[in-house]
């Protein structure tokens, strides 16, 4: 007997694979619904260094409106309101969220964990959400030239989930992606990011800075007791970094920050320093009957002002508000998820466009060796104009369009221990 052939099989509505942000919460959103949802996660656990964790008011916005945004913000995090840059060539960029409308008016910086236990904690009192750890997704199932579920793979073997949809929230190295064979359109970055931890004082109280010189960027966030660095370098060039040695890596830190000349011998060895490669793309098409694809499976962005996890929440609202009444009645069609993909395609591709400008016109001069990088003279009025200055405030807080939970609760969710009364 083959592995297929004594595959063990479960119906649900839904399965998702990949307990990222996007299926996390689409997760969350279609139980409280009463669909039947099954989420996939490969890895073991959360624990993962150095992955998306701003919380933007967009998605600050959306736990409100689900009761959750008062719990949330009691997990440990720090705020941040105010974004700048200080240009070596003169000028200095500023986004303030102070005067942005509503009532989240900072950036909260969540480890990524955390925030991912929280949804799935909150999605668990509903009856209808189950959540696999190492479940690794293979293959989708294809019949009749639709998706019907995807195989995965755990420590007992190899198993069959059968669904009337089966969503790809799996990541930018998305393998329901590559079975569905949906045409990718991608688009070339100019830079790569190291990331490691330096040590924080008490008395630094700034919570996001950005430098920028001839032939280096750093991003500096305040993370409460450290600051998370961000060393930008241009494409490729990790391998020639690292060749060049670990003490004149920590050198370059201090001449460009020298703040922290005092601290770099903190930074030990190479394991301590993470390579992303930044990529940008998106799909043509993000479905096929009886599958679609939301989030870094359907357009993969740049770190450029911490977007990424809030665009794959934002799809992942869309899609529950489209979907939740088909799955229900059963009778999804290609044209429910067409109508995702309508309603997210635009925002995304406009958010891309303005992180390729910024790549193009900020970052890639400025990882010119002896290239001088100043503020060009439509940026400075855009930003000093007071119609226009909170413009790309309101860009980086909400993205295009300020999105609202649109699916029901359907079902009531189970007491939390905080209800009932145990801590």
């Amino acid at each position: 007997m083959t592995a297929l052939e004594s595959a063990q099989s479960t119906e649900v509505d839904c399965c998702m694979v990949g307990c990222g942000p996007a299926g996390a919460m689409l997760g969350l959103l279609l139980a409280r619904a009463g669909i039947s949802v099954l989420v996939l996660e490969k890895h073991a656990d959360f624990l993962r260094d150095f992955r998306g964790d701003t919380i933007h008011p967009s998605t600050l916005d959306i736990l409100d409106e689900l009761g959750l945004a008062d719990r949330f913000l009691q997990l440990p995090h720090s705020e941040v309101s105010e974004l700048s840059v200080d240009l070596p060539a003169g000028g200095k960029i500023s986004i303030n969220l102070h005067r942005l409308p509503g009532r989240f008016h900072f950036i909260a910086f969540v480890p990524q964990w955390d925030f991912l236990k929280f949804i799935t904690t909150e999605a668990s009192r509903y009856p209808g959400f189950d959540l696999r750890m190492e479940a690794e997704a293979t293959e989708l199932i294809e019949e009749n030239g639709a998706v019907r579920g995807v195989r995965f793979r755990d420590d007992n073997g190899v198993h069959e989930v059968r669904s009337q949809l089966t969503v790809g929230a799996d990541g930018r190295g998305s393998v329901t992606r590559e079975s569905a064979d949906l045409p990718l359109v991608e688009t070339s970055a100019p830079m790569d990011v190291l990331w490691l931890r330096l040590s924080r004082r008490p008395d630094e109280s700034e919570g996001a800075l950005l430098g920028l010189g001839p032939g280096h960027i750093v991003a500096m966030f305040n993370r409460g007791e450290y600051w998370q660095i961000g060393y930008v370098i241009p494409k490729g060039q990790d391998a020639r970094v690292r060749a060049a040695g670990l003490e004149a890596f920590r050198e370059s830190v201090a001449s460009l920050v020298p703040r922290f000349a005092d601290r770099v011998h903190e930074i030990q060895d190479w394991d301590q320093v993470k390579l992303l490669t930044v990529r940008s793309d998106r799909l043509r098409k993000w479905f096929r009957p009886g599958y679609l694809a939301i989030g870094d499976a359907a357009h993969a962005m740049s770190p450029v002002a911490g977007v990424g996890i809030n665009l794959a929440i934002q799809d992942a609202v869309a899609a529950a508000h489209v979907l939740w009444r088909p799955l229900r009645d059963r009778s999804l069609t290609p044209r429910d998820l067409a109508r995702v993909q309508k309603r997210r395609e635009l925002p995304t591709r406009i958010i891309q466009r303005l992180q390729s400008l910024i790549q193009e016109g900020v970052f890639a001069p400025a990882l010119k060796q002896n290239k001088q990088v100043g503020l060009p003279v439509a940026a400075r009025l855009l930003l000093s104009l007071p119609g226009l200055r909170d413009v790309p405030a309101r860009l980086v807080a909400y993205g295009v369009a300020r999105p609202h939970v649109g699916s029901p609760e359907l079902l009531p969710a189970a007491p939390s221990a905080s209800e009932r009364g145990l801590r």
